[in-house]
């Protein structure tokens, strides 16, 4: 026999999952700016220590330590050439110099240009997220080193 001061227990538990299946995603669920700023200067410290082929070898690994839920890294040459992928293998020694987002924006060539003038920097464009499968706005932190482009990006929100 259920006792009163069970029920009201037992409901209460039942309404707070309810709550928590239907609130939205939290925010830790996503990377942020100063996460991406992290994970970059992060890879690039890993490629001076360590050399490019393993470098570009785990940030190709979607469970390695470049990958953090929607935050992955990309590496370029100056030549628009990828030379790691994070999340896209298909992509790897492709040139998508001419690439373009869905307003036309070639954005590997602004990002080579914008790489050719500035230590480090921050770039919008959109690009389909790999965790929704849409099509999101997203903001691309990239810093270039030697004859690397070392970038990792967040999707706004």
């Amino acid at each position: 026999m259920l006792t009163f001061a069970v029920v009201p227990r037992r409901l209460i538990a039942g309404a707070m999952l309810s709550l928590c299946v239907a609130l939205p995603a939290s925010a830790d669920e996503f990377a942020t700016k100063p996460e991406a700023e992290a994970m970059v200067k992060k890879t690039i410290t890993f490629m001076k220590a360590n050399g490019k082929d393993k470098t570009y070898s785990e940030i190709n690994r979607k469970d390695g330590p470049f990958t953090d839920r929607d935050l992955y890294m990309v590496a370029y040459g100056f030549d628009g050439v990828v030379r790691a992928h994070g999340a896209n293998p298909k992509m790897l020694n492709k040139n998508l110099m001419e690439l373009k987002d869905i307003d036309g924006k070639a954005f590997v060539k602004e990002r080579v240009e914008m790489a050719k003038k500035n230590p480090s920097f921050w770039q919008e464009y959109k690009f389909t997220n790999p965790v929704s499968g849409k099509i999101e706005p997203k903001a691309m932190y990239c810093q270039p080193t030697e004859d690397v482009i070392v970038c990792g990006g967040v999707y706004l929100r």
